[in-house]
Order: structure tokens, then C-alpha cells, then sequence
């Protein structure tokens, strides 16, 4: 098989100055005429959902099928990499870095509330509020923003990088993917464009879980420790995690991010099994089941409901978010997949991308939304009020219903601080990669610029509007990636075909052999 013989070089082109000056100026903005950043970004918000909203739903629904095409064809046997190469980590060192790394906060921050937000405000009317199909449909909708969707999206850009860079030995750029496609054009401005654009989606959805993360450390302090909570200690967490993950980031893949990945998932085992052993657990069970038949019984109809008639603004909150927010970590999670899956088949990555963590995320949030739910339901708490109050307080509500709060509750912070550098650790190094030609040990100098830019770039957001404008923000930038998204899927399905190692080989013609023909009279 013929792979590029030229490594990508360790400099810093027209793709690192021109990303590092756009989102210089989209800082400066937000902190100089934030107002005027807040309008635009409202008008673009109201006219992309409302307009090709749409879009987002279809674009997940087709990366699903697609790669559920690819795993059952004779693609599947494709490796990431030369045909004699191996995994270079275990399986399980394996999925605790994808799963720590790529969507841990969100374990934290939404496992308690946005279930127990479904249950009293079911989504689209589908159910009467506080009612057993109200939790039913809390639990589907949650599946559906945490599960095969999300995943989908990671898995079309994670195969696609690999196959690019470790079988056929290009750049770790988004730009070469297209080649199939776009042809000697991304060599050029477009492909220059492209990564840029990689780039800056890629830092909007990681600084989105970055505000997430210090929003939920400081909602913990203030209802835990009963320390004044607000705007500046929200900043100083930003700052003081932003050191630690830059840090991390510079010590390297194996050292760093590795040892944060496994000792998070060990603690979110712990955390977990307490509340499934002291929780509700027949409750849990019973309602997980129950869930996972709703969820996969309204898949294609859920997977594509619009909410046309006057819902746009519950969409613009969960679904076109959640959607959008997986579009802008695409190029991440994707870089980051490839970079930690080289060896691995496509068939083994289909299966293990898509359904081992949507497995997790789907037994967390029964055991956390659903123990909520019970609570809220039969003992009269108080979660979804406090989850109405500050989304922020509601796993630590939920805690509160069990043993040990005090306890557990530091755990679940520290879980979220463990996610947080481990998250943005990661992004730091994918960023720096994209922006240094694809190089796999960006400088020292790169990665600190990166982590720096991350951290003002949280802060200036979460100035600027909170949650709020972290969510319009995200669903704004991620909008003309998902067209990226659709022609990576196109060209990744033009190379398989012509793979050696699947392409029909031509059938040689026997040569027709000239006859005499006999004389009779011989």
C-alpha cells in the first residue's frame, strides 16, 4: 500500500496566525462591545435554528446509518493503519481516555438535570408533567442527546483521521480528508480555510464545557460549602484549571492525559455504584428498561422532530445545542480518536465508539435523573426545584436524598475537576496539533498559547452572558461545520472503496490465441 513518505513539519503557518488572530479578535469583541456581541449572535442563533435547524437532525441521523453501513460491509475489516499494526493501548485504558477525555463534565453537569428538567417540563408536550410517562420520556430525551447521536458524530471524523493519517500517511489536518473530494484544492486557500475553521469550532465547543465545568464547581461550593459563589469565583476556577490542563497538556499523551483519563473513571465507578446500591435501584432498573424500549421505538421520529409549531426556543436550549455542540467537537474528538486508535479496525471502532459509551451515559443518567425522579415523585423532594433554581445544584440535590452527602458531593466535584483538566488537556494538545501542520508533538510554546486562549476565551463568554451565551455561541460557529462533517462522510466513503484491501481485484482476460484453420486437403 502506498502511504505519503513526507512528515508533517513542526511550524507554524498561515493556519496557526490566522486562527490564533481570529479568535484574538472574537475575545476582544466579546469583551469590549459584548452587547453587540449578543445581538448578532441572537440574530444568527434565531436565523440558522429556524431556518435550517433542520440540518442538524439530518446530519446526525445520516452519520448513524452511515457508520452502521460501514461496520457491517466488508469495510469493517479495514484497519487503522498498516494491516499488521496493533492497538498501541489496552481496551479498557482505551474507552476510560474517549470517555474521561471527550464528554465527563457532562456526566456531572446534566446526569441529574436535565431528566429531572424533562419530568417536569416534558419535552414537546409528549407527556402531563410529574407523571410515569413524563419519566419515561425524560429518560428517552436524554438518551437521545447523550447516546448514538453524539457519538455518531465522533466515530465519522475519529475513522475518518485515522484512515488519513495512520493508513494513508497523511497530515492529522482536517483539510487532506477531503481530498477525495476537493482534489489539489486543499493544498490551497480552501484547505487553509477549512482547517481554520476546524480550528475555531473546536475551541467554541471546548470553552462550552469549560463554562460548564467552573458553573458546577462553583454551584457545589455554594450549596456544599456555603462559600459566596459568583462571576469572579467562576473566573478564578477558569484560571486556576486552565494552569492545570496546560500543564498536563505539556507533560504528553501517555503521562498526562492517560493518568487524569483512568483515575476519573475510577472514581465515577465509585460514585456511580453508591448511587445504584443505595439509590432506588428496582426503580432504576425498571425505568431504564422501560426507556431504552421508548427510545428505540420513537428513534427515527424523535430523531427528526423539528419542533416547528412554537418550540423553537426549547430546541435552541437542548436539541440543536446538544447537536451542534458535537458538530463543534468533531475535529477534537476526532484528532483525539484517530491519535488513540491506530491498530484498531473499523469494526472494531463502530462498535466500541458507539456503544460502549452511550451504554455508560445511558445507565448514569437512569441511575442519577432516576433516582431524582423517585424522589421528586414519591417522597416529595426537592431536586427539579433546586435544578429550577440553578441547574448546577441538582446532582447535588439528588445527593442530598442519600448517605453521605457531604461526601459524595466533594467527589462529584472533584470528578467534574478530574473531567475538567482531562477535557480541556486534551483540547490543548488538538488544537496545537491542527494549528502546527498536523505535527503529533506540537511545541511546548504552542500548547501554553492554546491552553492560554482557552481559558480567556471561557471567561470573556461566561461575562458576556452565562450559560447562554455559551449555548448560542456554540450552535452559531458549529453551523458551517456541518457541512464539513457531511463531505468528510462523502470522501471517507470515495477511499474505501479503492482500499487494496477491499477493492475488487480485475479479473484477467485469457488471451485469445490465433487459429489456422486446417486445411482439408492436409
Amino acid at each position: 500500500m502506498a502511504r505519503a513518505s513526507t512528515p508533517p513539519t513542526n511550524r507554524l503557518g498561515t493556519v496557526f496566525y490566522a486562527s490564533v488572530a481570529l479568535c484574538a479578535l472574537f475575545v476582544l469583541w466579546a469583551t469590549l462591545f459584548t452587547n453587540n456581541l449578543d445581538a448578532v449572535t441572537d440574530a444568527a442563533l434565531n436565523w440558522i435554528t429556524g431556518t435550517f435547524g433542520w440540518i442538524y437532525l439530518v446530519a446526525g441521523l445520516a452519520m448513524l446509518g452511515f457508520l452502521a453501513l460501514l461496520a457491517a460491509s466488508r469495510y469493517g475489516r479495514i484497519r487503522l493503519g498498516a494491516d499488521t499494526d496493533r492497538p498501541e493501548f489496552s481496551t479498557i485504558s482505551w474507552l476510560a481516555m474517549i470517555l474521561a477525555a471527550v464528554m465527563g463534565i457532562g456526566l456531572v453537569s446534566y446526569g441529574v438535570s436535565e431528566p429531572i428538567s424533562h419530568f417536569v417540563t416534558p419535552p414537546h408536550g409528549l407527556a402531563q408533567p410529574g407523571t410515569k410517562h413524563a419519566a419515561v420520556v425524560a429518560m428517552q430525551y436524554s438518551f437521545f442527546d447523550w447516546g448514538l447521536h453524539a457519538w455518531a458524530i465522533f466515530a465519522v471524523f475519529g475513522i475518518a483521521l485515522g484512515y488519513s493519517t495512520h493508513r494513508k500517511g497523511r497530515k492529522g489536518l482536517i483539510s487532506p480528508m477531503l481530498r477525495p473530494l476537493l482534489g489539489e484544492r486543499v493544498d490551497g486557500p480552501v484547505g487553509k480555510a477549512i482547517d481554520v475553521l476546524a480550528i475555531f469550532a473546536t475551541l467554541f465547543g471546548t470553552t462550552t464545557s469549560l463554562g460548564l465545568g467552573a458553573l458546577q464547581i462553583d454551584g457545589g461550593l455554594s450549596r456544599v460549602f456555603g462559600l459566596s459563589g459568583g462571576t469572579s469565583t467562576q473566573i478564578l476556577i477558569i484560571a486556576v484549571v486552565t494552569l492545570l490542563f496546560t500543564a498536563s497538556a505539556i507533560t504528553g499523551l501517555h503521562k498526562g492525559i492517560r493518568f487524569l483519563s483512568e483515575t476519573s473513571m475510577g472514581l465515577a465507578v465509585l460514585l456511580f455504584a453508591f448511587v445504584l446500591a443505595l439509590g432506588p435501584t428496582g426503580f432504576v432498573l425498571n425505568l431504564l428498561v422501560e426507556s431504552l424500549g421508548q427510545y428505540a421505538g420513537d428513534f427515527i421520529p424523535m430523531s427528526l422532530r423539528t419542533g416547528i409549531f412554537g418550540e423553537l426556543e426549547w430546541m435552541q436550549s437542548w436539541t440543536y445545542f446538544m447537536l451542534a455542540w458535537w458538530i463543534s467537537w468533531g475535529a477534537f474528538v476526532g484528532v483525539f480518536l484517530a491519535r488513540i486508535s491506530k491498530g484498531r479496525t473499523i469494526r472494531e471502532f463502530v462498535i466500541a465508539v458507539l456503544g460502549v459509551p452511550s451504554a455508560v451515559f445511558f445507565l448514569w443518567f437512569t441511575a442519577f435523573g432516576g433516582s431524582a425522579i423517585f424522589e421528586d415523585a414519591f417522597h416529595g423532594g426537592q431536586v427539579a426545584q433546586a435544578a429550577a433554581q440553578d441547574s448546577n445544584n441538582a446532582i447535588f440535590a439528588m445527593l442530598e436524598t442519600l448517605p453521605w452527602p457531604a461526601l459524595t458531593s466533594v467527589i462529584a466535584m472533584a470528578l467534574v475537576l478530574l473531567f475538567f483538566v482531562s477535557g480541556a488537556d486534551a483540547n490543548t494538545f488538538v488544537l496545537s496539533m491542527l494549528s502546527s501542520d498536523g505535527h503529533a508533538r506540537p511545541r511546548t510554546s504552542v500548547l501554553a498559547l492554546w491552553g492560554a486562549l482557552t481559558g480567556v476565551t471561557a471567561i470573556v463568554l461566561l461575562v458576556a452572558g452565562g450559560l447562554d451565551a455559551l449555548q448560542k455561541t456554540v450552535i452559531v460557529t458549529a453551523a458551517p461545520f456541518v457541512l464539513v462533517m457531511l463531505a468528510l462522510a462523502f470522501s471517507l466513503w470515495r477511499e474505501l472503496r479503492q482500499d487494496p484491501l477491499v477493492a475488487p481485484v480485475p479479473v484477467e482476460q485469457p488471451v485469445a490465441v490465433a487459429t489456422v484453420p486446417k486445411d482439408p486437403e492436409v
